[in-house]
């Protein structure tokens, strides 16, 4: 049998860091991220961007 070359366990050991990588990256939004809610409304979203919240108004097209 043929010796892996040197570029055969590079691709092979940054494969395995990348999934390693994602796998933690997986677990970490898992435990803190998923089940976060966070309620934005259009006046504290104007209010951060620093633009003036909009004007809605029901029955006019627009």
């Amino acid at each position: 049998m043929n010796k892996p070359s040197a570029q055969d366990r590079l691709v092979r050991h940054l494969a395995v860091a990348i999934v390693l990588k994602l796998m933690v990256l997986t677990g970490l939004w898992a435990a803190f991220v998923q089940d976060e809610q966070v309620s934005v409304d259009a006046d504290r979203a104007a209010a951060h961007l620093g633009g003036p919240a909009p004007v809605v108004t029901r029955g006019e097209p627009s």
